[in-house]
């Protein structure tokens, strides 16, 4: 529940929800949007050319299998009521992912990464994530020594495999600097192998160790800290020499690493998810900057927003994945 503070902002028309029908005429002439404000189109109709279609963060129809930039949904009015109570819930967040995102593939990869972390650092610092953290105690972890990442070269690949497995290869600190360590031999490495990213265990990965989230004493040097250190920023330097395989669950960081690869392969029956908004967050491990890439920023700017798991053959007809293939 927003605080009153952030209902008034809403109430001001800074943020909230904007849903105009794309079926109708007169939305053409619809008033600039405002920078805090999630517009979404709906069609209820074959939806039309994307022509003229810049100014929404979200378009949605009721043509299940519409084409980019569109998303198909079986009930309009349902899936607006979603939407709202997300955005309304945490207008912050929302609004931080909707202006993200429309700067994102305007701009470089290493400079949208930036602006990524810019977002995420002054959400951590905001009362929506301060609600949930109080609501969350931290566990200290049990496997603090132990290894995050093996690294094996044979026959001309490198791979680099999360070992966090009884964590569900939840990515803390160690892991992002071992995946940094890893993906930076491989990049300096003057026989350029090709890499192969993988995780251990029944899931990819379950995201940032929630753990650890908002523990860091500064935002500002955290700000620093993310930008020096992304794996998904040297997974992306790698291009199509990276191959990442992802199973049972890709999640938050899981997907947004293997995102930036050059090819993407799923195993069976894995699924993906973007759940930092519930925490009063935007995805912070590259996501605003790998996903639009591979499946455009109204998709992705709906995905976050709606809390909904994708399935592999989703993620497969979105070009989230590559392939899906048996092990």
């Amino acid at each position: 529940m927003a605080s009153a503070a952030a209902r008034q902002i809403v109430d001001a028309g800074g943020a909230g929800l904007e849903v105009l029908r794309l079926d109708r005429d007169g939305w053409r002439d619809a008033a600039p949007i405002s920078a805090g404000v999630v517009r979404v189109g709906v069609h209820a109709g074959p939806p039309p050319a994307a022509e003229g279609l810049e100014a929404f963060d979200i378009l949605l129809t009721e043509r299940l299998d519409a084409p980019r930039p569109w998303v198909g949904v079986a009930d309009l009015a349902a899936e607006v009521a979603r939407l709202r109570a997300a955005v309304e819930a945490r207008p912050a967040a929302a609004a931080a992912l909707a202006q993200v995102l429309r700067l994102s593939l305007k701009l470089g990869f290493d400079e949208a990464l930036v602006v990524e972390s810019l977002a995420f650092s002054t959400l951590l610092a905001g009362e929506a994530f301060a609600a949930w953290r109080a609501g969350r105690p931290v566990v200290p972890p049990a496997d603090l020594e132990a290894p995050r990442v093996a690294v094996t070269h044979e026959g001309g690949e490198l791979s680099i495999r999360m070992t966090r497995p009884a964590a569900r290869n939840a990515v803390d600190a160690a892991m992002r600097d071992a995946l940094c360590e890893a993906l930076g031999i491989a990049l300096l490495d003057p026989d350029p192998p090709a890499v192969g990213l993988s995780g251990a265990g029944a899931a990819c990965s379950v995201g940032g160790d929630l753990d650890e989230f908002g523990q860091a004493s500064d935002v500002a040097n955290a700000h620093l800290i993310r930008t020096l250190r992304s794996p998904t920023r040297l997974i992306h330097a790698l291009g199509g020499r990276a191959t990442a395989v992802v199973q049972g669950a890709a999640v938050g960081s899981g997907v947004e690493m293997a995102a930036a690869a050059g090819r993407v392969v799923a195993r069976p029956r894995t699924f993906f998810s973007l759940p930092e908004l519930e925490l009063g967050l935007i995805p912070g491990a590259g996501g605003t900057v790998s996903i639009p890439r591979r499946i455009g920023r109204r998709r992705t700017c709906w995905w976050a927003l709606s809390g909904r798991r994708l399935d592999t053959a989703t993620a497969l007809a979105w070009g989230l994945v590559d392939a899906v293939e048996r092990p």
